[in-house]
């Protein structure tokens, strides 16, 4: 069974859970949410070292089960971080995807934890919002 937990960034640069309220998860996903926030915060502040602000960032943290339902002895198997980045302009891209990965593989402490559990594998998505220029 796969757990999920999604954070997206607020205005003011918190993170905020998307679909759930934190007491309406079980213990698997307050966890990923945990984990998520994290990446998210850690993520933000690299990037704030880096002089790039995002437009908009989500982190999505999943996890396998080894249990075909949620259950008080089920483990993890794996987990799996998705990182979606809209920048405001193409140029940023680069410095995005850098910081991400610096704070996946360096940087998130949850992120270290839960790498002493199981594997931790990542994608990430890197996208402008605003048009290019047109020569």
């Amino acid at each position: 069974m796969i757990e999920k937990a999604t954070v997206e960034m607020t205005e003011d640069g918190n993170f905020r859970s998307v679909g759930h309220r934190c007491d309406e998860m079980n213990p698997k996903e307050l966890l990923l949410y945990a984990a998520a926030r994290c990446a998210g915060l850690t993520a933000l502040m690299v990037m704030q070292k880096m002089h790039l602000t995002p437009k908009r960032l989500e982190v999505a943290y999943s996890g396998e089960l080894d249990t075909e339902t949620v259950q008080a002895e089920s483990v993890f198997l794996s987990f799996h971080t998705a990182y979606n980045v809209d920048c405001g302009s193409s140029g940023d891209q680069e410095k995005a995807n850098r910081a991400l990965t610096m704070t996946h593989e360096k940087y998130c402490g949850m992120t270290q934890m839960l790498r002493r559990i199981a594997p931790v594998s990542h994608e990430i998505v890197v996208v402008s919002s605003e048009p290019q220029a047109v020569r």
